[in-house]
C-alpha cells in the first residue's frame, strides 16, 4: 500500500486552509486518512505552517512519500534535511552530534532569513501607509487652498498699506494745496462781499413792503379803536382815516422807489444839468 503525505482542503470559499495528512494514495481527497500531521494557511504573509516535526520525520523514515507541495512545506520546516542527516547517522557516515550541530546551524540561518523577510514586509507596509498618509495630506491641503480662494472671492479686498514713497508724496501735497488756496481766499472774500450787497439790495424792498403792511395795520387798528369809542362819529371820521392811510402808503411807496432807483437818479443827473445849461 502506497502512503502519501499530502494536503486536504478545508475552509469556505476564497478562505481556504489545508491539513497536512498521511493517507492512502488510492483514497479520495476528503476520504479516510491515516494521520494528521499539521495545518498550512497560505492566506497570511508569510504563510503559517504548524506541523508535528517528529511524527512527520517518522512517517518519512517509514517510507511515506510526500507530494510536491507537501515536500516544499517539509523542506521549509527542515524536516527533509533532518531525514537526510538521520540516514547518514544510520549509515555511520556521521555521528548524531554532528548531525544535530549541522541542523542547529541551518536552523539559525533559516530563522534569520525568516525574520529578515518579516522585517522587510513590515517596512513595506509602513512605507505604503506613509505614502497613503502623504497623499491624503496633499489632497486636504489642495481642498483647503480651494476653500480659501472661494472665501477670498467673497470677502472684499482690503487696502494695501502705504509705502514710504507714498507717504512722502502725501506729505508734499498740502504745500501745493496751500499755494493754490492763497489766491482763492481773496477771491472768496470778494464773492462774499458781493453776495452781502446783493442780499442787502434784496432786503430793502422787503423792508419797504413790511413798512407798508405795518402802516396799513396801524391805520386799521386806529380806525377800529375810534369806531369803538365813538360809533356815532364813525361816518364822519372815516374819510379822514382813509386819507391818512393813503398818505402813509404813498410815502412808503416813494421811499421804496427811492431805494430801488438810486442809480437811475445818478444817470439822470447829468441830463438835467445839460438841460439847465441849454436854458441858460
Amino acid at each position: 500500500m502506497a502512503v502519501k503525505i499530502r494536503l486536504a482542503r478545508r475552509g469556505r470559499k476564497k478562505m481556504a486552509t489545508y491539513d497536512v495528512i498521511v493517507a492512502d494514495a488510492r483514497s479520495p481527497r476528503d476520504g479516510r486518512i491515516i494521520e494528521k500531521l499539521g495545518t498550512y494557511s497560505p492566506l497570511s504573509n508569510p504563510a503559517t505552517i504548524d506541523i508535528n516535526e517528529d511524527e512527520a520525520l517518522d512517517c518519512l523514515m517509514n517510507g511515506a512519500q510526500p507530494t510536491d507541495t507537501a515536500r516544499r512545506i517539509l523542506s521549509h520546516k527542515g524536516i527533509m534535511l533532518k531525514k537526510h542527516l538521520q540516514i547518514g547517522v544510520l549509515k555511520e557516515a556521521i555521528t548524531q552530534e554532528q548531525a544535530d550541530s549541522k541542523f542547529a546551524d541551518w536552523q539559525k540561518v533559516k530563522e534569520a532569513e525568516i525574520s529578515g523577510n518579516i522585517d522587510s514586509l513590515a517596512k513595506i507596509k509602513a512605507d505604503e501607509a506613509k505614502a497613503r498618509l502623504e497623499a491624503e495630506k496633499k489632497v486636504n491641503e489642495a481642498k483647503a487652498e480651494a476653500l480659501k480662494k472661494k472665501l477670498a472671492a467673497l470677502v472684499p479686498v482690503e487696502e494695501a498699506p502705504e509705502t514710504p514713497a507714498e507717504e512722502n508724496s502725501v506729505e508734499e501735497t498740502p504745500v501745493v494745496a496751500e499755494t493754490v488756496d492763497k489766491p482763492s481766499a481773496a477771491a472768496a472774500e470778494e464773492v462774499t462781499k458781493t453776495e452781502e450787497t446783493k442780499a442787502d439790495d434784496k432786503a430793502e424792498p422787503a423792508k419797504t413792503e413790511e413798512k407798508v403792511e405795518d402802516a396799513k395795520a396801524n391805520a386799521t387798528d386806529e380806525a377800529v379803536v375810534e369806531s369803538k369809542e365813538s360809533p356815532a362819529e364813525e361816518k364822519k371820521e372815516a374819510p379822514v382815516v382813509e386819507a391818512k392811510t393813503e398818505e402813509k402808503v404813498e410815502e412808503v411807496k416813494v421811499e421804496k422807489a427811492e431805494a430801488e432807483e438810486p442809480e437811475a437818479k445818478k444817470v439822470d443827473a447829468p441830463v438835467e444839468e445839460k438841460k439847465e445849461e441849454e436854458k441858460k
